[in-house]
């Protein structure tokens, strides 16, 4: 799964800043700029709150990249 892009897609979907996904999830703003750059991958924790993410607002989430 390419995590920079798809993290992106739903703060698009959902009209959120780095900054207001990072408060959501409870991590700095730094971490989802991170992954978004995909400088960094998100925790097990991280994947699966993203995961709940992605499902409840129809992300995409494409195994293959």
């Amino acid at each position: 799964m390419n995590y920079g892009s798809t993290i992106k897609e739903l703060r698009m979907k959902l009209f959120l800043t780095q900054s207001e996904l990072a408060n959501l999830l409870g991590v700095s703003f730094c971490c989802i700029n991170r992954w978004e750059n995909e400088k960094a991958i998100p925790t097990m924790k991280m994947k699966r709150k993203l995961n709940v993410l992605f499902l409840e607002n129809g992300v995409n989430i494409d195994e293959k990249n």
